[in-house]
């Protein structure tokens, strides 16, 4: 099981969180992986001026855009990487 949380907090709202957190629900639909995937929402992270924060398990990554999310559902949810 992979749980993603997808930052909320006002920062990350006004650059693109929810754009982000929809194309990873959209994704979850499209290959089906809701028995392998948690998703959450979280609000601040700590991070505000580095762009939406997503965490993937213990891997914080900052300045996450919708257009980078098909490539870390890939990396993480269909290929298992944990690094």
């Amino acid at each position: 099981m992979v749980t993603i949380s997808v930052c909320l907090g006002s920062a990350c709202h006004l650059k693109g969180a929810n754009a982000v957190l929809e194309t990873f629900l959209a994704l979850i639909d499209r290959y089906q992986a809701q028995a392998n995937v948690q998703m959450a929402g979280s609000f601040c992270q700590g991070r505000c001026t580095e762009g939406v924060v997503v965490q993937i398990d213990d891997l914080l990554l900052t300045n996450v855009t919708k257009d980078q999310v098909f490539e870390l559902f890939t990396k993480y949810v269909l290929n298992g990487d944990k690094e």
